[in-house]
């Protein structure tokens, strides 16, 4: 008798010694798989057919297809709304009896051709900014001309920049190379002006500065116009104005606040400063960095002497 084993593959596996086990044995003569399932779609779809089910999902297919879309010519242009060009472009009535809307920026032009570009606009401090004759007296002056962007500026035209060697400029607070001043009464930092900054916003020349071994910077002379004094002193930054202030014919910026914001007249049409020149007199010495400060105490002793006379 001959045994068999079952292989440890499963059914349908030849044995070690060349015979067939049962399992596989019986999957030859057992119909296949792939028979019995035609078998048993062939039985759905005529149960499907008796019932109705297959007519039933071919209407459906063709009521849920999209229509399809029908190709234009492409001679045939369109507009970019959609609508072919041929058709005009749907506006509001209301919109037809306007006229169309320009955004072209248009800037009223002077009668020499030049629009209104100098017109200066500072916004008003917390205190006000008036100027007495004392300190147009302190204005700066020069007899040679200063080139602006020349003077601490490379080849290519950039301004040097140089933390280490250059020096810093009380206006524009700009460590750079080139001619600076230095102020015979601080002798301290807010005395170093740039040659630029000293010519545009002072209208003094840097190089007969230098000459000058009694020279005072803007800041002991109380008239410096750089944003941080002009903090202080309650006044809103200038920005950079120089340019306008040049075309309406002042020399520097200092020169168009000490001469536009004079010290208002009185009832009998005199500046308040040259009728109480006397007064003036009387004051203690004139400290030109604390010159807001000795203007609202002058005024003081004015209205005093006005109410003593009456």
């Amino acid at each position: 008798m001959v045994s068999r084993r079952k292989s440890r593959g499963g059914g349908g596996a030849a044995a070690g010694n060349g015979t067939v086990d049962e399992g596989s044995a019986a999957e030859v003569t057992a119909p296949g798989y792939e028979q019995l399932r035609d078998q048993r779609v062939k039985e759905n779809l005529k149960r499907m057919q008796k019932l109705g089910i297959v007519e039933l999902s071919l209407k459906l297919k063709s009521t849920a297809a999209a229509p399809k879309r029908l190709r234009k010519n492409s001679s045939e242009k369109e507009s970019p709304n959609g609508s072919p060009a041929d058709e005009p472009p749907r506006r509001s009535s209301r919109l037809k009896t306007l006229t169309p809307v320009s955004y072209e920026e248009l800037r009223p032009k002077t009668k020499s051709g030049s629009s209104k570009s100098n017109e200066i606009h500072i916004k008003e401090g917390s205190q006000p900014e008036v100027y007495t004759e004392e300190d147009a007296k302190l204005l700066g002056d020069c007899e040679l001309s200063w080139t602006v962007g020349v003077d601490g500026y490379d080849q290519d035209g950039k301004r040097m920049y140089d933390p280490i060697n250059g020096e810093s400029c009380h206006q524009c607070r700009q460590k750079t190379l080139g001619h600076h001043t230095h102020c015979s009464k601080c002798k301290s930092g807010q005395g170093q002006l740039c040659g630029d900054c000293l010519y545009t916003r002072y209208g003094e020349n840097v190089l007969e500065v230098s000459m000058n071994p009694n020279w005072n910077c803007p800041v002991c002379r109380g008239i410096c116009n750089c944003s941080l004094c002009r903090q202080l002193n309650g006044w809103m930054p200038t920005g950079a104005i120089y340019r306008k202030a040049q075309n309406l014919g002042f020399k520097s910026v200092a020169h168009y606040l000490i001469q536009t914001r004079g010290a208002p007249l009185n009832q009998k049409g005199v500046g308040s400063v040259d009728s109480s020149q006397a007064l003036a007199n009387q004051l203690p010495e004139h400290d030109n960095s604390l010159s807001s400060v000795n203007i609202h105490g002058f005024e003081g002793k004015m209205e005093q002497a006005k109410f003593s006379e009456k």
